[in-house]
């Protein structure tokens, strides 16, 4: 796809900084800015670098770039600062912003047309900038482009002036190297620091202010009547690429994730190659990741399972795939897979209950996609350990009831996806037996039924096990009187709130309710927590329902799970509602009608990307992250499932 952004796109600032772009590198970095080319966020830059997943680094945070000709000097780029500078201006030049293979930005100022375009290196941590300015004016005109570096720990604004050592195409400073090449030449400027603003920032309660350093500097003179380029590289290593080389290598690739998706819907193709950007190398386990969100979020275990059948399943890379799994299987412990990869030798943190059952859930379904046996009996071990110890039970307070259901956490434990504990308050305890947790259960149990015999092993126990947590679970979970399932079983009043976990019981590829009881739940669903952006984690009708998400951390977590619209569930959602109604080509005509507000969802926010979340009263602009793995792949299970039903 296509989106363009023109003159009434970008007509005020809040306009054009109320979308940012993204492009990732495969290790961890990426490089991410407004459309008006400014950061608002002190997470954005043009090289955030990855040493791991886990270790990044905010090098090349902006540029400053001045465009000076017969009428005088005037900025391209846009900065809003902390103090009394004078903001950069530059979004009242900019004549489109356009995402296509990358990201590209044009200008005109008075016979002047400058063009900005910018790639990124997959598989390194490089970007480069190439700009083309046609001067039809009737003097010389000089583009002056000033790097502006922060040297300092993703996440962590820059507080304090540090000397940086520039010289000899390197930029050196807090243990760092930064490698700069210019096709024009750099020259020494006397070095500085500028105090940044970070907009986005503010509204969230994060630090809002940044400094930036300055100490080089690269101009373009363009006579009358010519045509002039400019390219600007930055890499952590020596890099032999020019940025035109760079940039048509990372273009071509953005054009060859479209085609190769396996989609023919627009959207879905966006969505496959949106996916690609979560994707990476983690050298601390030898195999490919999932990261869960850009800006602020790394690699988590249950994030990656769930994400894994949309983001890799269903873009046909089976590879990928398996990498991730060996990784999971690699590292059960106790019956659980990490929850985090930390760095330094540090163990894994195994603080979840659902990421091992869905492990077992993606090697089912990598099986049924792929027929690759010997994987299966490779990970056999590892699922039946993780069933024996939930069976006997394991950490945080995980394990099995005598009516074969599972149990949950215990003190400040959140083990769940809601999984929020701010200054020792949970504001979604849901200790106990959650519902989600036991379709997941239920589901690996038959899975290990069914891969059995492909191990040589006997199915029959896991068989009459799962017979006993359906009966249970549709004895204790099931409300006739409100036509919806309970959300945890806790001997408190969490356990009828209207969450939208239950969609989850109907979507797993075994399921216990029968299908009237599946219909009445999409129902209550769709009435209650449904809307076009997501599905709201709490029905507006309870009390503890909080209507927006924003604000210091502790008021954004107190509203986290308690009603604010999260994307992801959207395609269990519409998975159960497809199978509800007969998985006919008429159901699927009204889940793609539903869905037609994707290519808007699409041009909000990160072009191309999903969101995190939304408000959950009325839902306005996206919050938190602006690119989530799980919101992403699960919206392109929903596309693989329309396009299999419509042949």
């Amino acid at each position: 796809m296509k989106f363009v952004y023109d003159r009434k796109d970008i007509l005020t600032l809040p306009q054009a900084e109320g979308t940012c772009w993204l492009l990732a590198n495969g290790l961890g970095g990426y490089a991410s800015t407004s459309a008006a080319f400014s950061v608002t966020r002190n997470d954005q830059g043009l090289l955030v670098a990855a040493d791991t997943p886990s270790q990044r680094f905010n090098l090349v945070h902006r540029l400053s770039e001045t465009l000076s000709g017969e009428d005088g000097s005037v900025f391209l780029s846009s900065q809003t600062f902390d103090g009394e500078r004078q903001a950069e201006d530059g979004w009242r030049r900019l004549t489109s912003f356009t995402w296509e293979d990358g990201p590209c930005w044009q200008y005109q100022v008075g016979g002047v047309r400058a063009v900005r375009r910018f790639g990124m290196e997959h598989g390194a941590n490089a970007a480069a900038v190439v700009y083309t300015v046609e001067n039809r004016s009737d003097a010389p005109c000089t583009l002056r482009v000033t790097p502006v570096f922060q040297f300092s720990p993703k996440g962590e604004a820059r507080q304090s002036q540090i000397s940086l050592r520039c010289g000899g195409g390197k930029i050196q400073g807090e243990g760092l190297t930064l490698y700069v090449k210019s096709s024009a030449g750099l020259s020494a400027v006397p070095q500085d620091c500028e105090a940044l603003f970070y907009e986005d920032d503010r509204k969230d309660g994060r630090r809002e202010r940044g400094l930036g350093l300055i100490c080089t500097a690269a101009e373009l003179t363009v006579p009358q009547g010519e045509d002039g380029r400019l390219e600007l590289v930055f890499s952590t290593e020596p890099s032999d690429k020019t940025g035109a080389e760079i940039l048509r290598d990372s273009e071509a690739r953005q054009r060859a994730l479209l085609e190769d998706s396996g989609f023919k819907d627009p959207v879905a193709r966006e969505l496959a190659r949106s996916a690609d950007h979560f994707i990476a190398y983690r050298p601390s386990t030898g195999g490919k990741t999932i990261l869960a969100g850009y800006p602020y979020f790394g690699d988590w275990g249950r994030d990656t399972m769930i994400a894994l059948p949309g983001c890799v399943l269903a873009t046909g890379r089976y590879e990928t795939a398996r990498s991730i799994l060996r990784t999971f299987l690699a590292y059960e412990r106790d019956g659980l897979v990490p929850n985090l990869f930390p760095e330094g030798g540090e163990e894994p943190r195994y603080n979840t209950v659902d990421a091992a059952l869905l492990l077992i859930n993606c090697v089912w379904l990598y099986w049924q996609r792929t027929g690759d046996g010997d994987f299966v009996r490779e990970a056999w071990p590892v699922m039946a350990r993780i069933v024996e110890a939930y069976q006997k039970g394991t950490r945080h307070d995980i394990g099995m009831d005598g009516d074969g259901l599972i149990h949950a956490g215990k003190g400040k434990d959140q083990v769940t996806w809601m999984d929020v504990c701010v200054e020792g308050v949970l504001p979604t305890p849901r200790h106990g037996k959650p519902v989600e947790i036991n379709a997941y259960w239920y589901n690996a149990l038959r899975i290990l039924q069914e891969l059995a015999p492909m191990a040589n092993a006997d199915g029959a126990p896991y068989g009459l096990l799962a017979e006993r947590v359906k009966q249970s679970f549709t004895e204790l979970f099931w409300m006739e009187e409100k036509g919806y399932l309970k959300d945890v079983i806790s001997g408190t009043g969490a356990d009828e709130q209207l969450r939208c976990n239950q969609i989850w019981a109907l979507t797993m590829p075994f399921t216990m309710l029968p299908p009237e009881r599946e219909r009445r739940v999409v129902e209550s669903v769709r009435q209650h927590l449904y809307t076009p952006f997501g599905l709201r984690t709490l029905s507006p009708e309870d009390p503890e329902f909080h209507p927006s998400y924003g604000g210091e951390q502790r008021e954004r977590d107190m509203a986290y799970h308690q009603g604010t619209i999260w994307p992801y569930p959207l395609g269990a959602y519409y998975l159960a509602w497809l199978k509800v109604h007969g998985d006919t080509p008429q159901a699927a005509a009204q889940v793609r009608e539903q869905l037609g507000t994707m290519e808007a969802m699409l041009r909000e926010g990160c072009v191309g990307q999903l969101p995190e979340i939304y408000d959950g009263g009325e839902p306005g602009p996206s919050k938190g992250c602006f690119a989530q793995a799980w919101s992403v792949g699960e919206l392109l299970r929903v596309y693989e499932a329309l396009e299999r039903i419509e042949g």
